[in-house]
């Protein structure tokens, strides 16, 4: 979503820095979930879904700075607001998840719930 509304306002496309950071913001979420459960550990993974919180609440903060400078109109915004919300509730979940599970690797996770 944030890579087509750059895509599609050419003041947003323009202002390279604040772009960067925005489509950086929506990168990191993902990529921090992937780096987290990569190290196999809970610890490690829950570390990766609690930056991806951080980073999904940034896209929603740049969701209103673009919105005040009219690179996004409210229903852009609230699209791009309302996705990044779903992202949080999801790592929220996996948070809630870990948390009442006992310590061990992911690795050893999957072989046992499968």
């Amino acid at each position: 979503m944030v890579y087509d509304a750059i895509g599609s306002n050419g003041k947003l496309e323009a202002d390279l820095r604040f772009s960067g950071q925005f489509s950086a913001a929506a990168v990191s979420s993902m990529s921090n979930i992937a780096e987290g459960f990569s190290r196999q550990t809970d610890k490690e993974f829950s570390r990766g879904l609690w930056i991806s919180k951080g980073s999904a609440a940034e896209v929603q903060s740049l969701s209103y700075a673009a919105l005040d400078q009219e690179y996004l109109n409210e229903e852009g915004k609230r699209a791009i607001y309302d996705q990044a919300e779903k992202v949080a509730s999801l790592d929220s979940g996996m948070l809630k998840y870990l948390q009442k599970s006992s310590p061990r690797s992911i690795k050893n996770r999957r072989h046992k719930d499968s």
